[in-house]
């Protein structure tokens, strides 16, 4: 792996936390729009909705630098629809980015051959 997909895993790591926050949120304002006179779903829906295209748009640019094989690119994407997915994603990526930015190092100062 080089630093470009490094820089990949890190942006999908970066919008999976806030993504899986974003959609238990939402959850609560659905709850609290059948239960109360309070409505924050129409907001909460956007806020959710844009950190999951994102989310989605990442995963795809991480998939294809990565080269994950499509076990491992289906788990990350079942990971955005589940409510708490995103926090279990984000500590993966967040060893593979480590992993991908040792290897791009060792590889810079020739101690690997890539």
């Amino acid at each position: 792996m080089d630093l470009k997909t490094a820089g990949a895993l890190r942006r999908l790591r970066l919008v999976s936390a806030p993504e899986a926050v974003s959609f238990l949120v939402l959850l609560v304002c659905s709850v609290l729009k059948r239960t109360t006179d309070f409505d924050a779903v129409p907001v909460m829906g956007a806020v959710h909705g844009l950190l999951f295209i994102l989310y989605v748009l990442f995963w795809a640019d991480a998939w294809n630098r990565a080269k994950w094989p499509l076990r491992s690119a289906a788990w990350y994407l079942l990971m955005s629809v589940l409510p708490t997915g995103g926090f279990f994603a984000e500590r993966r990526l967040r060893r593979a980015q480590d992993d991908a930015v040792i290897a791009a190092r060792a590889r810079r100062e020739g101690i690997v051959n890539a």
